[in-house]
Order: C-alpha cells, then sequence, then structure tokens
C-alpha cells in the first residue's frame, strides 16, 4: 500500500468506524460481534481500496454500508448455525469436586470463582478450557464460535481478571 492509500484507508476508517459499528450492533446484538464485524469488513475493504473513490463520496458511502451489512449477516449466520446444535456433554462437566480437598486448595479456588464470576458464563469457559491445555479450535468448536472471536473474548476476559486482581 502507497502512502495515499493508507491516508484513503485512515480517512474511511475515521468516517465510517462508528457508523459501521452500530450497523453490525444492530443486525448482531453483540458489541465483541460487532467489533469483528467491524474488523472483517475492513479487511474487505482494504482488498478493494484502489476501486474507492473518495472516501465522502455518496457510492463510497454505500458501499461502506453493503459491505459491513454483508459482514454482519455473514457473522449471525455462521453463528446461529453453530448455536443450533446442541453441545455434546463431556466427562469434565459431569466431575464432582472432592470434598478432602485441603483449605489451601478450597481457598484459592474460592478466589478464582470469585474473579471468574466477573465474566460472562461462556468466557468462564473460554478461560477454564484454555487454561486446561485445550486448543483454540478445540475450544471453538466447544462453545460454537470461531477461534478468531475465542482469542478475542479470552483477551477481553483475561483482562477483566486482571484489572479486578489489581494488577493493572
Amino acid at each position: 500500500m502507497d502512502r495515499k492509500d493508507n491516508i484513503k484507508l485512515q480517512r474511511l476508517y475515521e468516517l465510517y468506524e462508528q457508523p459501521m459499528y452500530r450497523i453490525a450492533y444492530a443486525v448482531l446484538h453483540s458489541s465483541e460481534l460487532a467489533e469483528d464485524a467491524v474488523s472483517d469488513a475492513f479487511l474487505r475493504i482494504i482488498k478493494k481500496l484502489g476501486r474507492i473513490g473518495e472516501p465522502e463520496s455518496p457510492k463510497t458511502r454505500s458501499y461502506i454500508v453493503k459491505v459491513i451489512k454483508s459482514t454482519s449477516i455473514n457473522i449471525y449466520r455462521r453463528n446461529r448455525q453453530f448455536y443450533i446444535h446442541e453441545l455434546p456433554i463431556d466427562e469434565g462437566t459431569m466431575q464432582i469436586p472432592d470434598p478432602s480437598a485441603n483449605v489451601e486448595e478450597k481457598a484459592v479456588s474460592e478466589d478464582t470463582d470469585t474473579l471468574l464470576s466477573s465474566v460472562s458464563e461462556t468466557d468462564r469457559s473460554i478461560m477454564i478450557m484454555r487454561s486446561g491445555g485445550m486448543s483454540w479450535k478445540e475450544v471453538a468448536v466447544r462453545v460454537s464460535m470461531t477461534e478468531s472471536n475465542v482469542r478475542k473474548r479470552f483477551e477481553r476476559a483475561r483482562k477483566k481478571v486482571i484489572e479486578m486482581r489489581g494488577e493493572k
């Protein structure tokens, strides 16, 4: 990309990022998925940057709206498809905690439970599965999301837990 394209992309971002987010949020009803949709849409826009006219033109605006709508709808369909199928219950879900565990382990566990309660159930599951050694792909299949969505949600949840602990 040359300097002219960089300037054009920066101007497109300044003009359209927030309206694109609002459109994506209206379709997806999730701030995380809306952010992902905007990112995916800009990746599509970058590929066609040479064909895009002036950022302020009505034709460019129309193109941007079409891209974010189609990107959001694709994400919605992909996620809806995952949620249609019932997730299997694995053996780890059915395990009952050992009552003979020592007091120190219980205190650490209670502290961890308190920190994890600050994030959504899905994010908590993602964090637990990742700390259990599962790959991004395995976690994505289990929670019926894309790998990129799982990574982003893990990052956000991790940041929130760190803030709750007062480390940052």
